[in-house]
């Protein structure tokens, strides 16, 4: 996600190295590069444009301190212009109501369907009773698809598959909600084209009749420019709420993300990356123009965490740390937790100076597989006590897990160090030191 404008906004930092002073000679280069560089992440012209403007203006009104860079300073004023660019604040969905009804929008192939999935799955784990409504009465298959994602998040599915009344089906699921206790229902709509005029009528409809607390348009966020066209389209007819940009995994120039707030003045609500339920986020502009920049996103790191991680789990680790009774058991357990947190490559790149680490590199979830096969392949006796793995087990362990000698050699070094150092933190930091292994901390 935006690695390409990420790289070349560092290119254009670049013209400001070794500069001691910032002058409009230099900064005005600097600035064409970074115009450039937000045209070629299909930016809307004119919002490239004035964001640029503005960042010359404020970049020849700022004094250079001693301690900090013309690069830095002009790093600063480019983070805190793409935030106001992208709406400046996060702004929370309205789930007010009896029930509350959150009208999900958009055209087809957009991922509206995932999303309906991943936006129930999150707002259970808020507390909340959800109920999915299942309107999408054209594309095959779609209802069995809600209903699979409602089993796979625990959440029940509203459908009247014989049904091809979109309004009746959403009423009837209203009222099914009010009779059993849920508090939210989310209504997944069919795809529609802005130049579909019926299917447009319908939608409109569709929000006439239910009213929803919330209306949200979901942008593929692959299709870049013409995903803002089509929403400016779609805001005409419903004047909808919020957007969801999904599919941010892909390549993706980052386009969208950008323009769309100033183009629609509809604030961005959340991100979906990848087809996990869990790879859902609240989207926070200050921490998604850090990420274009480089600069991480430790904040949104330690949220998922938090989420992922069991309290209870995570006390029970820590206990077993400061015994030094960490074992293999133990190790798979967090390898489980970690990959709840999302896609693998995406939670990297909110380490600071990540994303430009892993450029180009091919990291995902398989990349866990074979060292889960590994210590699968161990006995119980094993994984409690690896210093029990010998010259025969370890060739027995390769052999059962499709692996070879040496990555099992590999992961049993890799273990013992991470053991040498969960030791030394326990006797140099206590808590403190036990703080940094797990997200809470205790």
């Amino acid at each position: 996600m935006f690695d390409n404008l990420n790289y070349k906004l560092e290119k254009a930092f670049k013209n400001l190295k070794g500069q001691g002073s910032i002058s409009e000679i230099n900064v005005a280069s600097t600035v064409k590069e970074i115009r450039r560089a937000l045209i070629d992440a299909d930016v809307n012209f004119k919002v490239a444009k004035d964001v640029t403007d503005k960042i010359k203006s404020s970049a020849l009104g700022k004094d250079v301190l001693n301690s900090v860079s013309p690069g830095q300073l002009l790093t600063k004023i480019v983070s805190d212009e793409l935030t106001i660019l992208m709406g400046g604040t996060n702004e929370d969905i309205n789930i007010e109501g009896n029930p509350a009804v959150i009208l999900i929008s958009g055209l087809q192939g957009s991922g509206k369907t995932t999303f309906t999935g991943k936006l129930a799955n999150y707002l259970k784990g808020q507390g909340k009773q959800v109920l999915l409504s299942a309107c999408d009465i054209y594309r095959p298959a779609a209802i069995e698809q809600l209903k699979t994602l409602g089993e796979q998040v625990g959440v029940e599915v509203y459908a009247e598959p014989e049904n091809k009344n979109a309004i009746e089906i959403a009423s009837n699921a209203i009222e099914h909600a009010k009779s059993n206790g849920k508090s939210i229902v989310i209504v997944d709509t069919a795809g529609r084209l802005a130049v579909d005029e019926e299917m447009m009528n319908e939608i409109e409809a569709l929000k006439n009749k239910l009213n929803p607390s919330e209306t949200l348009f979901v942008v593929d966020s692959m299709t870049g420019q013409d995903a803002v066209n089509t929403a400016k389209t779609f805001n005409e007819r419903l004047n909808f709420d919020g957007v969801v940009l999904t599919k941010l995994d892909g390549d993706t120039r980052g386009g969208a993300a950008l323009s769309i707030r100033t183009v629609v003045d509809k604030p961005i609500k959340f991100i979906s990356h990848g087809e996990k339920m869990e790879a859902i986020d609240k989207f926070h502009p200050d921490r998604m123009a850090n990420r274009i920049l480089g600069m991480g996103d430790v904040v949104s790191l330690v949220e998922k965490a938090q989420m992922a991680f069991d309290e209870d789990e995570a006390k029970r680790l820590n206990q077993k740390i400061k015994k030094n009774q960490f074992d293999f058991n133990d190790f798979l357990s967090q390898l489980q937790q970690i990959k709840k947190m999302g896609n693998i490559k995406d939670i990297m790149g909110m380490i600071p100076g990540m994303g430009k680490a892993m450029k180009g590199l091919d990291v995902d979830d398989d990349s866990f597989k074979p060292i889960e096969a590994i210590i699968h392949s161990m006995t119980i006796q094993e994984r409690e006590n690896p210093d029990l793995i010998n010259g025969s087990r370890r060739k027995r362990i390769a052999t059962g897990s499709g692996t070879s000698i040496q990555q099992v050699n590999q992961l049993l070094k890799q273990f013992g160090e991470m053991k040498k150092m969960m030791k030394t933190m326990n006797k140099l930091g206590g808590k403190r030191g036990m703080s940094a292994l797990n997200p809470f901390g205790r």
